[in-house]
């Protein structure tokens, strides 16, 4: 008999199965509990369940877990986690400790499969989607690596690791479910963000399913010829069918969105770039972070100087618009924005 992942398992089956093997229906909002608040990975943890019941468990499921399985501290304090899945693959999170924030980046697929240009994951293959349960594990270990090295709470997530999370829809929703639930991590919507690359018909999707969490867009060029040259997605999601869909999830969660920016030397740092940006920003409720370019292997960008860089945030600034420049961090363990995966090919079995 293959045993199935416990935590794969939904709480309507998990009762279902209680009652059929004679058990009361609620020792499944008891291993619920155990599994998503408590973060159990054996059986034997379930100290408030019989050990006849835990037998039970062990005869039908199974724990599908990751391990580290490498880990690097840069010089700012950044840490980068290669986490081993059960089937071998390997993806990697990192805790971005700040003087006001803990917090946690994390991934959302094997891979990615939407080959922008300017970063190291779109370089690989998309293996497969991470399970909720993944997810939710790779937030749990750094969230412990936040205690046990800064004696601090995790404060934020985003999911801006590997991966398209849109692509992986339902995983993500339901690794935030676990992740914000009272019998989960209770951690609030508001702190985590998801990062996507920008697929019109699911944002839509996101509004009409009422998420509370913030969403964030890579733009990265705010006209259209620009943005398709470094991300191929652009082609079948325009800016307009992007000005749209955001708008309608907008209408339908009241959440600014947030545009990613990253800034590439000669490429989209002018002014003129700027007052592009400022357009399409005016069509959208939203707020700005640019980004600094952190360089990959083999990449063809550079990182624009920072007199220019400045000068984009001020026009931007004095135009109205709510505009921060996010500094690199972790960047000399290529933890930083853009850099997972460029040195260890972390999509790949070990």
């Amino acid at each position: 008999m293959t045993k199935r992942d416990i935590r794969n398992i939904s709480k309507e089956d998990l009762r279902a199965f209680f009652l059929e093997h004679g058990e009361k229906a609620f020792r499944s909002k008891q291993v619920m509990e155990w599994l998503w608040k408590f973060s159990a990975r054996t059986f034997d943890e379930m100290s408030n369940i019989s050990l006849s019941t835990r037998e039970l468990l062990k005869e039908h499921f199974t724990f599908q877990t990751m391990t580290l399985a490498e880990q690097q501290i840069a010089e700012d304090g950044t840490i980068k986690m290669a986490f081993k899945l059960h089937d071998g693959y390997v993806v990697e999170g990192v805790l971005i400790p700040t003087e006001k924030r803990m917090t946690a980046c994390i991934s959302s697929q094997v891979g990615c499969s939407l080959t922008c240009s300017f970063c190291a994951t779109g370089k690989l293959k998309r293996m497969r989607n991470l399970e909720a349960s993944e997810i939710y594990d790779q937030v749990v270990a750094i969230r412990n690596l936040a205690r046990e090295k800064y004696n601090s709470a995790l404060s934020n997530i985003v999911y801006m690791g590997m991966g398209e999370p849109l692509l992986n829809y339902k995983n993500t929703l339901k690794s935030v479910e676990h992740i914000t639930e009272e019998k989960g991590l209770h951690m609030a919507s508001k702190r985590i963000t998801v990062s996507t690359a920008g697929i019109s018909k699911i944002i839509k999707q996101l509004g009409n399913d009422e998420v509370k969490f913030n969403l964030a867009l890579s733009l990265h060029a705010a006209n259209d010829a620009k943005r398709s040259e470094i991300m191929p997605i652009n082609d079948s999601n325009s800016l307009d069918a992007l000005a749209e869909s955001l708008n309608y999830y907008y209408q339908k969660t009241k959440n600014k969105i947030t545009f990613e920016y990253i800034i590439f030397r000669d490429f989209n740092d002018s002014i003129e770039d700027a007052k592009e940006l400022l357009h399409f920003c005016r069509r959208v409720p939203s707020k700005v972070n640019i980004i600094e370019y952190n360089p990959i292997d083999d990449g063809i960008f550079e990182k624009a100087d920072k007199e220019r860089t400045d000068a984009f945030a001020s026009y931007l600034e004095n135009s109205g618009i709510t505009c921060k420049v996010r500094r690199s961090r972790g960047k000399d363990i290529d933890a930083a924005c853009g850099q997972l995966a460029n040195k260890n090919k972390a999509a790949l079995k070990s």
